[in-house]
């Protein structure tokens, strides 16, 4: 997600170390995901003011298709006012792990940077998106229980990137396209971008699957 593009990203979750799987195992047959593990961000309880569309979309567990959230990426983008199709082309970038709330927090406890929910956010891209909004509140450590939080704080975070653009950049990058960029590696590499420097692979793999996948997300959300 933001900040940590990866490279063969897929590959690397096929051959998940047997450490992490036996952990996950093990929460899931306890039927316990309030373990969050590892470092933690900020506090929160209770629900987000900012309800979404359907109750039963936010599934911690099971089979995920970011399709089935578009009723919340919808929502959510129009709220912060960017493309639902690129919030969803971003959902469907992000899914290239397991998005299971007892899987990622197992997962985590062996990598203790890892990101957390279905649009794979950092703590510190959370903890400084959600100042002043509707999710103040919330903490980091519910992403992975509330799917359309996850939603709600990526639509914020693109937002964020778009206010940082240029009004001119080099190349011919689209506006979503830098936006995708500042999502994955971060606000300064985003403008450094803007600005024509040149992209390492673990960015250039980002933006190709974007492309790959801004057909699938705009059929999703409609667009």
């Amino acid at each position: 997600m933001a900040e940590q593009g990866r490279r063969g990203v897929r590959a690397r979750w096929l051959v998940l170390p047997v450490v992490a799987l036996v952990a996950w195992g093990c929460v899931r047959g306890g039927g316990s995901s309030s373990d969050s593990g590892g470092p933690a961000r900020t506090p929160s309880a209770g629900a987000s003011s900012s309800a979404p569309p359907s109750a039963t979309a936010s599934s911690p567990s099971g089979s995920y298709d970011p399709a089935d959230y578009a009723p919340q990426v919808r929502t959510y983008a129009k709220k912060a006012g960017v493309g639902a199709q690129l919030l969803m082309a971003i959902l469907y970038n992000e899914d290239y792990k397991p998005h299971d709330a007892a899987f990622e927090r197992s997962w985590q406890k062996y990598k203790p940077d890892a990101a957390f929910g279905i649009a794979n956010m950092h703590r510190a891209a959370f903890d400084q998106t959600k100042r002043g909004r509707d999710f103040a509140s919330r903490t980091w450590e519910e992403l992975p229980d509330d799917r359309a939080l996850a939603v709600e704080a990526a639509a914020w975070y693109l937002h964020d990137m778009s206010a940082q653009l240029p009004s001119h950049w080099a190349g011919s990058y689209t506006r979503e396209e830098l936006m995708a960029l500042g999502y994955n590696a971060g606000g300064g590499n985003m403008a450094a971008f803007a600005r024509g420097a040149k992209m390492g692979s673990q960015a250039s793999d980002y933006l190709t699957r974007l492309r790959d996948n801004w057909k699938k997300a705009g059929a999703a959300v409609g667009g």
